[in-house]
Protein backbone atom coordinates (compact mmCIF):
# COMPACT_ATOMS: atom_id res chain seq x y z
CA UNK A 1 0.00 0.00 0.00
CA UNK A 2 1.71 3.13 -0.78
CA UNK A 3 1.11 6.50 1.32
CA UNK A 4 0.70 9.64 -0.20
CA UNK A 5 0.43 13.05 1.44
CA UNK A 6 -2.86 14.66 1.20
CA UNK A 7 -4.59 17.86 2.27
CA UNK A 8 -4.77 18.55 5.54
CA UNK A 9 -7.16 21.43 6.94
CA UNK A 10 -5.36 21.63 10.19
CA UNK A 11 -7.21 25.28 10.79
CA UNK A 12 -10.81 23.39 11.36
CA UNK A 13 -9.50 20.79 12.84
CA UNK A 14 -9.08 21.50 16.69
CA UNK A 15 -6.77 18.53 16.46
CA UNK A 16 -3.42 18.05 18.18
CA UNK A 17 -0.49 18.70 16.95
CA UNK A 18 1.48 16.63 14.10
CA UNK A 19 -1.95 15.03 12.44
CA UNK A 20 -0.94 13.45 9.02
CA UNK A 21 -2.93 12.56 5.93
CA UNK A 22 -2.61 10.15 3.21
CA UNK A 23 -4.36 9.45 0.38
CA UNK A 24 -4.75 5.64 -0.38
CA UNK A 25 -6.26 3.78 -3.57
CA UNK A 26 -8.94 0.81 -2.56
CA UNK A 27 -9.02 -2.11 -4.84
CA UNK A 28 -11.10 -0.76 -7.32
CA UNK A 29 -9.30 2.17 -7.68
CA UNK A 30 -11.15 4.45 -6.00
CA UNK A 31 -9.09 7.31 -3.62
CA UNK A 32 -9.65 7.48 -0.09
CA UNK A 33 -8.18 10.09 2.68
CA UNK A 34 -7.08 9.19 5.62
CA UNK A 35 -5.90 10.87 8.97
CA UNK A 36 -3.32 9.82 11.65
CA UNK A 37 -2.89 11.44 14.79
CA UNK A 38 -0.09 9.58 16.89
CA UNK A 39 -0.22 9.89 21.50
CA UNK A 40 2.69 11.49 22.99
CA UNK A 41 2.69 9.20 26.01
CA UNK A 42 3.01 5.47 26.50
CA UNK A 43 0.97 3.67 23.52
CA UNK A 44 -1.84 1.64 24.46
CA UNK A 45 -3.77 1.39 21.37
CA UNK A 46 -5.34 2.92 17.79
CA UNK A 47 -8.58 3.69 17.66
CA UNK A 48 -9.94 3.31 14.00
CA UNK A 49 -12.67 6.39 13.69
CA UNK A 50 -14.97 4.87 10.84
CA UNK A 51 -17.10 8.38 10.30
CA UNK A 52 -20.78 8.92 9.69
CA UNK A 53 -22.37 10.43 6.12
CA UNK A 54 -21.68 13.55 5.36
CA UNK A 55 -18.07 13.33 7.65
CA UNK A 56 -14.74 13.74 6.95
CA UNK A 57 -10.93 13.15 8.86
CA UNK A 58 -11.13 16.59 10.00
CA UNK A 59 -14.45 16.75 11.86
CA UNK A 60 -12.57 13.98 14.55
CA UNK A 61 -9.52 16.26 15.45
CA UNK A 62 -11.06 17.13 18.70
CA UNK A 63 -12.10 13.28 20.00
CA UNK A 64 -8.90 12.67 18.61
CA UNK A 65 -7.18 15.09 20.93
CA UNK A 66 -9.01 13.24 23.84
CA UNK A 67 -7.26 9.70 22.29
CA UNK A 68 -3.97 10.92 22.24
CA UNK A 69 -3.79 12.47 25.24
CA UNK A 70 -5.25 8.83 26.67
CA UNK A 71 -2.72 7.44 25.31
CA UNK A 72 -4.03 6.20 21.85
CA UNK A 73 -3.05 6.40 18.30
CA UNK A 74 -6.17 7.29 15.98
CA UNK A 75 -6.98 6.92 12.50
CA UNK A 76 -9.92 8.28 10.63
CA UNK A 77 -11.30 8.05 7.53
CA UNK A 78 -13.15 10.00 4.73
CA UNK A 79 -15.14 7.42 3.12
CA UNK A 80 -15.57 7.15 -0.62
CA UNK A 81 -17.95 10.02 -1.95
CA UNK A 82 -17.17 12.27 0.46
CA UNK A 83 -14.77 14.41 1.99
CA UNK A 84 -11.97 15.12 -0.15
CA UNK A 85 -12.20 11.16 -1.53
CA UNK A 86 -13.12 10.47 -4.68
CA UNK A 87 -16.62 11.43 -5.71
CA UNK A 88 -18.64 9.09 -7.90
CA UNK A 89 -21.56 10.84 -9.27
CA UNK A 90 -20.86 14.45 -11.08
CA UNK A 91 -22.72 16.09 -8.94
CA UNK A 92 -20.46 15.61 -6.22
CA UNK A 93 -23.08 17.19 -3.75
CA UNK A 94 -25.16 13.76 -3.33
CA UNK A 95 -24.00 11.13 -1.24
CA UNK A 96 -24.01 8.10 -3.23
CA UNK A 97 -22.33 4.87 -3.20
CA UNK A 98 -23.33 1.71 -5.60
CA UNK A 99 -23.34 -0.70 -2.69
CA UNK A 100 -22.26 -1.01 1.09
CA UNK A 101 -20.61 -3.88 0.26
CA UNK A 102 -17.78 -1.03 -1.44
CA UNK A 103 -17.20 0.49 2.04
CA UNK A 104 -15.24 -2.86 2.63
CA UNK A 105 -13.03 -2.42 0.24
CA UNK A 106 -12.45 1.29 1.81
CA UNK A 107 -11.82 -0.47 5.08
CA UNK A 108 -9.51 -3.24 3.54
CA UNK A 109 -7.24 -0.26 2.23
CA UNK A 110 -6.72 1.07 5.53
CA UNK A 111 -5.77 -2.15 6.96
CA UNK A 112 -3.37 -2.27 4.62
CA UNK A 113 -1.82 0.70 5.39
CA UNK A 114 -1.48 0.43 9.31
CA UNK A 115 1.65 -1.50 9.27
CA UNK A 116 3.41 1.35 7.00
CA UNK A 117 1.92 4.37 9.58
CA UNK A 118 3.38 2.26 13.08
CA UNK A 119 0.35 2.31 15.15
CA UNK A 120 0.42 0.46 18.23
CA UNK A 121 -1.47 -2.71 19.11
CA UNK A 122 -4.00 -3.47 19.94
CA UNK A 123 -7.05 -2.05 17.27
CA UNK A 124 -10.21 -0.70 19.06
CA UNK A 125 -13.41 0.94 16.89
CA UNK A 126 -15.24 3.88 16.99
CA UNK A 127 -17.76 4.23 14.78
CA UNK A 128 -20.34 6.91 14.24
CA UNK A 129 -23.63 6.42 12.10
CA UNK A 130 -23.04 5.63 8.66
CA UNK A 131 -19.76 4.41 9.97
CA UNK A 132 -21.21 2.23 12.58
CA UNK A 133 -23.17 0.47 10.06
CA UNK A 134 -20.09 0.05 7.79
CA UNK A 135 -17.82 -0.65 11.32
CA UNK A 136 -20.61 -3.50 12.29
CA UNK A 137 -20.71 -5.35 8.69
CA UNK A 138 -16.27 -5.26 8.93
CA UNK A 139 -16.45 -7.02 12.45
CA UNK A 140 -18.37 -9.99 10.69
CA UNK A 141 -15.45 -9.38 8.04
CA UNK A 142 -12.68 -10.33 10.52
CA UNK A 143 -12.03 -6.98 11.46
CA UNK A 144 -8.94 -7.30 13.78
CA UNK A 145 -10.44 -4.72 16.71
CA UNK A 146 -10.45 -6.19 20.29
CA UNK A 147 -13.69 -3.92 21.01
CA UNK A 148 -15.43 -1.45 19.66
CA UNK A 149 -17.88 1.77 20.13
CA UNK A 150 -20.92 2.69 18.48
CA UNK A 151 -22.11 6.49 18.42
CA UNK A 152 -25.83 6.87 17.11
CA UNK A 153 -25.11 4.05 14.86
CA UNK A 154 -26.89 3.40 11.31
CA UNK A 155 -28.00 -0.17 12.22
CA UNK A 156 -31.70 1.19 11.12
CA UNK A 157 -32.70 4.40 9.48
CA UNK A 158 -35.69 6.37 11.27
CA UNK A 159 -38.65 6.60 9.36
CA UNK A 160 -42.03 6.46 10.65
CA UNK A 161 -43.90 2.85 9.81
CA UNK A 162 -46.68 4.07 7.03
CA UNK A 163 -43.74 5.92 5.28
CA UNK A 164 -41.35 2.85 5.14
CA UNK A 165 -43.03 1.00 2.72
CA UNK A 166 -42.78 4.10 0.24
CA UNK A 167 -39.42 4.39 1.04
CA UNK A 168 -38.45 0.94 -0.17
CA UNK A 169 -40.64 1.71 -2.83
CA UNK A 170 -39.42 4.62 -4.11
CA UNK A 171 -36.04 3.83 -3.93
CA UNK A 172 -36.13 0.34 -5.26
CA UNK A 173 -38.05 1.85 -8.60
CA UNK A 174 -36.24 4.92 -9.02
CA UNK A 175 -33.36 1.94 -9.75
CA UNK A 176 -35.93 0.32 -12.54
CA UNK A 177 -36.30 4.14 -13.87
CA UNK A 178 -32.70 4.69 -14.09
CA UNK A 179 -33.11 8.22 -11.57
CA UNK A 180 -31.39 6.63 -8.57
CA UNK A 181 -28.38 9.05 -8.98
CA UNK A 182 -31.34 11.59 -7.54
CA UNK A 183 -31.32 13.33 -4.42
CA UNK A 184 -33.47 11.07 -1.93
CA UNK A 185 -36.81 12.82 -0.90
CA UNK A 186 -36.83 16.21 1.13
CA UNK A 187 -32.91 16.72 0.71
CA UNK A 188 -30.85 17.88 -1.50
CA UNK A 189 -27.88 19.54 -2.87
CA UNK A 190 -27.33 21.92 0.85
CA UNK A 191 -25.22 20.63 3.24
CA UNK A 192 -27.56 20.45 6.53
CA UNK A 193 -24.89 21.46 9.36
CA UNK A 194 -23.76 24.71 6.99
CA UNK A 195 -27.39 25.60 5.93
CA UNK A 196 -29.46 24.44 9.47
CA UNK A 197 -30.09 27.14 12.23
CA UNK A 198 -29.18 25.92 15.64
CA UNK A 199 -32.70 26.20 16.99
CA UNK A 200 -34.48 22.52 17.11
CA UNK A 201 -31.25 21.01 14.94
CA UNK A 202 -30.92 16.97 14.57
CA UNK A 203 -27.19 17.04 15.36
CA UNK A 204 -26.14 18.82 18.82
CA UNK A 205 -27.64 20.56 21.60
CA UNK A 206 -24.35 22.40 22.32
CA UNK A 207 -24.05 25.65 20.40
CA UNK A 208 -20.39 25.83 20.82
CA UNK A 209 -19.69 22.33 18.86
CA UNK A 210 -22.59 23.18 16.58
CA UNK A 211 -20.77 26.46 15.29
CA UNK A 212 -17.33 24.46 15.08
CA UNK A 213 -19.21 21.87 12.39
CA UNK A 214 -20.22 24.80 10.65
CA UNK A 215 -17.42 27.04 10.38
CA UNK A 216 -15.46 23.73 9.17
CA UNK A 217 -17.52 22.97 6.15
CA UNK A 218 -17.98 27.06 5.20
CA UNK A 219 -14.21 27.37 5.31
CA UNK A 220 -13.62 24.22 2.82
CA UNK A 221 -16.64 24.06 1.40
CA UNK A 222 -14.70 20.98 -0.53
CA UNK A 223 -15.65 18.84 2.47
CA UNK A 224 -19.23 19.33 2.18
CA UNK A 225 -21.78 16.86 1.31
CA UNK A 226 -25.54 16.87 0.69
CA UNK A 227 -28.79 14.71 0.87
CA UNK A 228 -27.81 11.04 0.24
CA UNK A 229 -29.45 9.38 -3.57
CA UNK A 230 -32.15 7.23 -3.83
CA UNK A 231 -29.81 4.52 -4.56
CA UNK A 232 -27.66 4.85 -1.29
CA UNK A 233 -31.05 4.96 0.27
CA UNK A 234 -31.98 1.62 -1.00
CA UNK A 235 -28.92 0.68 -0.25
CA UNK A 236 -29.06 1.42 3.41
CA UNK A 237 -32.34 -0.16 3.60
CA UNK A 238 -30.93 -3.34 2.35
CA UNK A 239 -28.34 -3.52 4.25
CA UNK A 240 -29.52 -2.52 7.76
CA UNK A 241 -32.14 -5.57 7.18
CA UNK A 242 -29.43 -7.79 6.56
CA UNK A 243 -27.29 -6.40 9.29
CA UNK A 244 -30.25 -7.08 11.72
CA UNK A 245 -31.23 -10.63 10.66
CA UNK A 246 -27.18 -11.19 11.93
CA UNK A 247 -26.50 -12.32 15.91
CA UNK A 248 -24.15 -10.14 17.72
CA UNK A 249 -20.16 -10.34 17.29
CA UNK A 250 -18.22 -11.79 20.80
CA UNK A 251 -16.27 -8.96 21.05
CA UNK A 252 -17.16 -6.11 24.14
CA UNK A 253 -18.56 -3.44 23.12
CA UNK A 254 -20.16 -0.52 24.68
CA UNK A 255 -23.10 2.03 22.38
CA UNK A 256 -24.20 5.59 23.08
CA UNK A 257 -27.59 7.19 21.83
CA UNK A 258 -28.88 10.05 22.77
CA UNK A 259 -32.46 10.51 24.62
CA UNK A 260 -33.47 12.92 21.51
CA UNK A 261 -32.27 10.71 18.39
CA UNK A 262 -34.11 11.68 15.35
CA UNK A 263 -31.93 10.45 12.60
CA UNK A 264 -31.38 6.62 13.13
CA UNK A 265 -33.74 4.04 14.43
CA UNK A 266 -33.33 3.35 18.39
CA UNK A 267 -35.40 0.56 18.14
CA UNK A 268 -32.99 -1.38 16.10
CA UNK A 269 -29.63 -0.46 18.61
CA UNK A 270 -32.05 -1.31 21.48
CA UNK A 271 -32.56 -4.71 19.78
CA UNK A 272 -29.12 -5.29 18.74
CA UNK A 273 -27.54 -4.22 22.27
CA UNK A 274 -30.17 -6.40 24.48
CA UNK A 275 -28.87 -9.34 22.62
CA UNK A 276 -24.77 -8.30 22.28
CA UNK A 277 -23.15 -10.67 24.64
CA UNK A 278 -20.30 -8.29 25.96
CA UNK A 279 -22.43 -5.28 25.11
CA UNK A 280 -23.30 -2.13 26.98
CA UNK A 281 -26.01 0.16 26.13
CA UNK A 282 -25.69 4.11 27.69
CA UNK A 283 -28.43 6.28 26.96
CA UNK A 284 -27.15 9.93 27.16
CA UNK A 285 -29.41 12.81 28.26
CA UNK A 286 -30.24 15.62 26.82
CA UNK A 287 -27.97 14.46 23.69
CA UNK A 288 -28.98 14.46 20.11
CA UNK A 289 -27.66 12.23 17.29
CA UNK A 290 -23.90 13.50 17.30
CA UNK A 291 -23.32 12.61 20.47
CA UNK A 292 -19.14 13.41 20.73
CA UNK A 293 -20.49 16.80 18.99
CA UNK A 294 -22.19 17.35 22.71
CA UNK A 295 -20.89 19.30 25.61
CA UNK A 296 -17.87 19.09 27.09
CA UNK A 297 -19.48 16.68 29.81
CA UNK A 298 -21.17 14.95 27.95
CA UNK A 299 -17.91 13.96 25.55
CA UNK A 300 -16.03 13.39 28.97
CA UNK A 301 -18.84 11.07 29.95
CA UNK A 302 -18.79 9.24 26.91
CA UNK A 303 -14.88 8.75 27.13
CA UNK A 304 -14.72 7.62 30.85
CA UNK A 305 -17.61 5.15 30.42
CA UNK A 306 -15.47 3.71 27.20
CA UNK A 307 -12.53 3.34 29.34
CA UNK A 308 -14.51 1.88 31.98
CA UNK A 309 -15.49 -0.75 29.60
CA UNK A 310 -12.34 -2.07 28.52
CA UNK A 311 -10.48 -1.48 31.79
CA UNK A 312 -13.18 -4.48 33.07
CA UNK A 313 -12.31 -6.59 29.15
CA UNK A 314 -9.28 -6.08 29.43
CA UNK A 315 -7.35 -4.47 31.87
CA UNK A 316 -6.20 -1.24 30.09
CA UNK A 317 -5.60 2.03 32.30
CA UNK A 318 -6.45 5.13 29.99
CA UNK A 319 -5.71 8.79 31.57
CA UNK A 320 -9.23 10.38 31.59
CA UNK A 321 -8.80 13.56 30.36
CA UNK A 322 -11.35 16.02 30.50
CA UNK A 323 -12.99 17.43 27.28
CA UNK A 324 -12.37 20.46 25.39
CA UNK A 325 -14.37 22.36 22.76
Amino acid sequence: MTLTPAPYFDDIAGAPAGGRTFWLTAEDGIRIRIGHWRTSGTPLGTYLIFPGRTEFVEKYGVFAGQLTAAGYDAIAIDWRGQGLADRLLPDRRVGHVDTFDAYQRDVRAVLAALPQLGVPKPLFLLGHSMGGCIGLRALYHDLPVVGAVFTGPMWGIRISAPMRPAAWAVSWTSRQLGLSHYYAPSTGAESYVATAPFADNLLTRDRQMFDFMKRQVRAHPALELGGPSLHWLHEALRETRALAGLPAPGIPCVTFVGDNERIVSVPRIRERMATWPRGRLEVLKDAEHEVLMEGPETRARIFALTCQHFEQAFGITAKRPAATA
